[in-house]
């Protein structure tokens, strides 16, 4: 039985391993698929050495970014996005980083865009913050970060945002997980009241299915649209990597 698996912190709620699981069993395949749910990083190589059977690896928050000094080659778009949620390990242990995220993330916006739809704020910082600002890049889409704390990198905090701001950029994407369930009555604190219907609101969180951060920006006519579809993307990005490298 070949094995793969999910790398991350609290992941009991993994979307990849019933994502996964569903598929073998579907089209009859002789594969498992588990978490692996380590407190540190530094926890990777005695999971690796453990489980020595494993030919490929997602991963997930927080270590898609940590889990690069890991590896023994990096893929080129990885390498640029600097993330990695995807690995292959083969026959001698050797270890690859790719990036399926801005894929997935490029198949599921590109139908929502519209030609007004030329600026975006990524709220976050984090690993799945660096795939979509290297995919708006792509699309040409001018964009700009807002985190929790001032950074030479970041134009906006949470804290100096404004209506006006808002309204300035018709692309907002919640790369961070507040919301994310059970947390579902809150949502990233940003001036709702500057979104409009021309707005696109994009949350790569899919559970709960409508986070609060959509409803607001439903309530206010602005286009919605979870993560579920960026992770199915993604997933069936990585399944083809990991049967390329075999």
């Amino acid at each position: 039985m070949s094995r793969l698996g999910l790398l991350g912190k609290n992941i009991a709620y993994s979307f990849s391993k019933n994502y996964f699981t569903a598929k073998f069993e579907a089209e009859q395949l002789a594969y498992t698929y588990e978490n692996f749910d380590i407190e540190e990083i530094s926890e990777f190589p005695k999971l690796l050495h453990d489980n020595p059977n494993i030919f490929g690896l997602n991963v997930t928050i927080p270590y898609k970014e940590e889990v690069i000094a890991y590896l023994n080659h990096i893929d080129k778009k990885a390498n640029k996005i600097g993330a990695v949620n995807t690995i292959t390990i083969d026959s001698n242990g050797i270890l690859k980083g790719f990036n399926t995220d801005c894929y997935g993330f490029k198949k599921s916006i590109k139908p929502l865009l519209e030609k007004h739809h030329n600026k975006a704020l990524i709220l976050g910082t984090g690993g799945a913050s660096k795939a979509i600002a290297y995919t708006l890049k792509k699309l040409k889409i001018k964009f700009d970060y807002v985190s929790r704390t001032p950074k030479s990198t970041n134009k906006f905090t949470y804290d100096s945002l404004t209506i006006d701001d808002i309204k300035n950029y018709n692309i907002i994407i919640n790369c961070s997980p507040v919301g994310t369930h059970p947390n579902v009555n809150s949502c990233p604190n940003i001036p709702y009241e500057g979104i409009t219907d021309k707005h696109l609101l994009y949350d790569l969180i899919y559970n709960p299915e409508e986070t609060k951060f959509l409803k607001l920006g439903k309530m206010k006519g602005a286009t919605i649209c979870n993560g579920l579809k960026m992770l199915e993307f993604q997933a069936e990005k990585a399944w083809r990597i990991w049967n390329s490298s075999k």
